[in-house]
């Protein structure tokens, strides 16, 4: 169902993941797989879909192949009623010079903006595991009259300068100071131990959008950044609204699973986030068909096990057969093989993983197409695995796409 608002989405989709590489060495981190079935960037595609936003351009830079490809032949709406979701490369329309920040990605883009002549402009992140439904961010947005709204989640003041922080006025609504990870961070007017963090997302209105980037664009101080130049530029103009994402009300969820928002920008946020998915009672319901995450897979036969393979408490996608092997907590991606006596504990297999027989896989994150020989071990000798591989400050253990294992 379309929204009835005249608004453009845009998705940020050029991030290049630092912290997660090796996941990140050959992709962008919205590419990144997640879930077993998933790719970062399906969960805000489906938000905005799910939501009936139905133009969508998703602004790319990094090692965008793979996310390029995936959102061309997975993101196929209808194109008669001029729907689409189309990823859009830098393209050096403003001279021979690459996006410098995210706030200049828009702007050398505007003119997507300019073909759509939209009410609002929606400008989401791409690389984070949620669910919202961004219409009604968009309807608080129009009935305050704000140049802007920041999407603002609740988290607890003794972890709040990991964050970009929110201070609002009294009412709790209009932004009055935005800041980067402080040291004593202000909190929600009545909530003394709650702060609101930026989520990243926001609603602009159109006009208000394109005087600020041009405005910027002009600065020559300025690092070009939405949430460090543009955000701030337009609540020192007393221009700039918080939406409490509490405030959201997704169809299908729970009070377990209301207001569930993960960074998995770090290895470790990664490896945890896939731990909650596979535990017997989740904080994140992959399960709600009322809000789905949507994505496409190839056509494989189901997950198969023989030989007494088994699986406890994990995910195992099609195509994936676990023979004579025992699989423990895991998320085990489609197309994956888990040989006789190979043992996997806390393990993220993505796709095309090969587990040789007698292998012992622990508190590891596999990348597509890794290949374990027979009764190799990782995350078992964690001094060994520092010396080979990449090991996390918690102790996952991580081999990239296609590496080697020794």
């Amino acid at each position: 169902m379309r929204s009835r608002h005249n608004v453009l989405s845009i998705v940020l989709a050029g991030g290049e993941g630092k912290r997660l590489m090796p996941l990140t060495a050959d992709r962008a981190k919205p590419a990144v797989p997640f879930g077993g079935s998933y790719r970062l960037v399906d969960f805000v595609l489906s938000n905005l879909v799910n939501a009936g936003y139905l133009r969508i351009c998703v602004l790319t830079q990094y090692k965008s192949h793979s996310l390029d490809r995936h959102i061309t032949t997975t993101w196929r709406v209808g194109s008669m009623l001029g729907d689409y979701v189309t990823p859009v490369p830098a393209q050096q329309r403003l001279g021979p010079r690459w996006y410098t920040g995210s706030a200049d990605a828009i702007y050398q883009s505007l003119n997507l903006v300019y073909d759509e002549m939209p009410d609002y402009v929606v400008v989401f992140g791409a690389d984070h595991v949620y669910r919202m439904d961004p219409e009604q961010m968009v309807e608080a947005h129009i009935a305050s009259g704000a140049s802007v709204t920041v999407a603002g989640i609740r988290v607890a003041k003794s972890e709040a300068s990991s964050f970009g922080i929110i201070k609002t006025d009294a009412s709790g609504t209009k932004i009055t100071e935005f800041l980067e990870k402080p040291a004593d961070p202000p909190t929600v007017p009545g909530s003394p131990d709650e702060c609101f963090a930026s989520m990243g997302n926001y609603v602009f209105s159109t006009d208000a959008l394109i005087d600020a980037l041009r405005t910027d664009a002009l600065d020559e101080t300025s690092i070009h950044d939405m949430g460090s130049n543009i955000i701030p530029m337009l609540t020192e103009r007393g221009e700039a609204n918080v939406y409490d994402f509490a405030l959201n009300e997704v169809p299908g969820t729970t009070d377990r699973d209301r207001g569930y928002w993960r960074d998995v920008g770090t290895l470790d946020a990664y490896h945890d986030a896939h731990m909650d998915l596979v535990s017997v009672h989740p904080i994140f319901n992959l399960y709600n068909r009322e809000w789905p995450i949507l994505t496409s897979l190839p056509p494989l036969a189901p997950a198969k096990f023989v030989q007494g393979g088994n699986a406890h408490e994990s995910i195992v996608g099609a195509g994936s057969i676990i023979s004579g092997a025992h699989v423990r907590s895991s998320v085990v991606s489609h197309e994956v093989r888990v040989q006789d006596g190979a043992y996997v504990d806390g393990a993220v297999l993505m796709p095309g993983v090969r587990i040789g027989r007698g292998a012992v896989i622990r508190r590891a994150i596999l990348d597509k197409n890794v290949v374990v020989p027979d009764g190799a071990q990782i995350g078992v000798d964690l001094d060994r695995d520092r010396e080979l591989y990449t090991v996390s400050d918690s102790g996952i253990v991580i081999l990239g796409k296609g590496q080697r294992v020794l």
